[in-house]
């Protein structure tokens, strides 16, 4: 794959992120929620931190996470320059392709919807609100919408630990970027062979 083709495909997946992103926050209320089928939702709420809700702790936790975010991301940036470079095979580009569009969706979300939309709790937010922004410029919040559990109830008693809580799978909400993440990960566990190949 070109660096012309993984840059189209780079842009192409930002525009769905930011997009659908974009709807969900000025056109749903924190916590709102849309049942399409009894196992996908449209959930919106927003991630302050890492994966899985996880924050760094203290004043400035949110920025050094998003200073973190850049850093990484000129790192997959020269990653996917170096593999075209180098002619690495499809699934190699395509998938740094993936990680690339991904990490910088959601960096998007960090570095500037803090000055670019008003709070969402009990309301619509706007954007460019005369009032300004929930935040400032790095304390953005990640947009997550994408809800599938699959299954809910009561594990068995008999499983060590958990046995009689009430359980769902698959919990996590997420978004596009975050998908595009797993998918060019997952692409390089699976495909590892074809993606590196002994020289």
């Amino acid at each position: 794959m070109s660096l012309k083709k993984a840059t189209l495909f780079i842009i192409l997946i930002l525009l769905i992120d930011q997009i659908s992103k974009i709807y969900i926050k000025t056109h749903f209320v924190l916590g709102e929620e849309v049942k399409v089928f009894d196992w996908f939702r449209i959930l919106f709420v927003e991630n302050e931190g890492m994966a899985w809700g996880a924050k760094i702790p203290g004043q400035y936790g949110k920025l050094i996470l998003t200073l973190f975010r850049l850093v990484a991301i000129c790192g997959i940036g020269y990653w996917l320059w170096d593999s075209v470079r180098k002619k690495g095979s499809a699934i190699l580009v395509s998938a740094v392709a993936l990680i690339f569009a991904g990490a910088f969706g959601n960096i998007i979300d960090s570095v500037f919807y803090g000055i670019l939309f008003d709070d969402s709790h009990g309301q619509l937010a706007t954007f460019l609100p005369e009032a300004g922004g929930y935040g400032t410029l790095f304390h953005g919040k990640v947009v997550d919408m994408l809800y599938f559990p699959l299954w809910s109830g009561y594990l068995p008693d008999w499983i060590p630990g958990w046995g009689g809580q009430y359980f769902t799978f698959f919990e996590p909400v997420f978004n596009i970027a975050d998908s595009a993440i797993t998918v060019g990960v997952a692409l390089l566990i699976i495909f590892n062979k074809k993606a590196f190949p002994k020289e």
